[in-house]
């Protein structure tokens, strides 16, 4: 992680900033761990939520999601839904605010992949029935009775596999943010294919 106090080097900033996404998303303490996005639905009314980022790939400029793909957030996003994300690090006093373009993967060999490496606890999650934003009589988790606060077996968790789906976001701006008492420092980067980032200051 780089001293920002006393940096001008835009491009440090830009590599450090995909530095800290990565190091988050295998990271459960870090503050980026859990980001906030948003997007808007077909009628443009706006959505947030809390997702817990599984990788950042600095080079390919994207982020990857975990999803039901029963979800309402599935078919906003479809392929190519503009979203945005917001991550903020309160203890280093950074924002990153992050546009881009989202699409869903339900069946190919990177979910596959991502199922295997998701914990058995993590797996329940996508057992839930009815499925998750269905309005019900009573307050209820949607799990099998039986799986409530306890880890399911590969066997039991298995047809949580067809709910599964990766959300994946593929950055084409970042705004970072630093916060000082000496002075805020504020940079915009925009992503250009045949010039990668291009970058520049902005005013708090």
């Amino acid at each position: 992680m780089m001293d920002y106090s006393n940096t001008d080097n835009l491009s440090r900033i830009a590599q450090d900033c995909w530095h800290r996404l990565n190091k988050a998303a295998s990271d459960r303490r870090h503050a980026f761990h859990q980001l906030t996005i948003a997007n808007s639905d077909a009628v443009g009314q706006p959505h947030q939520r809390i997702m817990v980022l599984r990788e950042a790939d600095g080079d390919a400029r994207r982020l990857r999601f975990h999803t039901d793909a029963r979800a309402a957030k599935v078919d906003m996003v479809g392929d190519g839904a503009p979203v945005s994300v917001l991550a903020y690090d309160m203890p280093a006093k950074i924002q990153i605010r992050m546009s881009g373009k989202a699409h869903i993967e339900t069946d190919t060999p990177n979910v596959d992949k991502a199922w295997e490496e998701a914990t058995l606890y993590a797996r329940r999650c996508y057992l839930a029935d009815p499925a998750p934003g269905s309005f019900t009589d009573m307050p209820i988790s949607g799990l099998p009775t039986e799986l409530e606060g306890v880890e399911p077996t590969v066997e039991e968790a298995e047809p949580g596999r067809t709910n599964f789906a990766l959300l994946y976001i593929t950055i084409d701006r970042m705004e970072w943010l630093y916060l000082a008492h000496t002075g805020h420092r504020r940079a915009l980067f925009d992503y250009e294919t045949d010039k990668g980032w291009d970058g520049r200051w902005m005013v708090p």
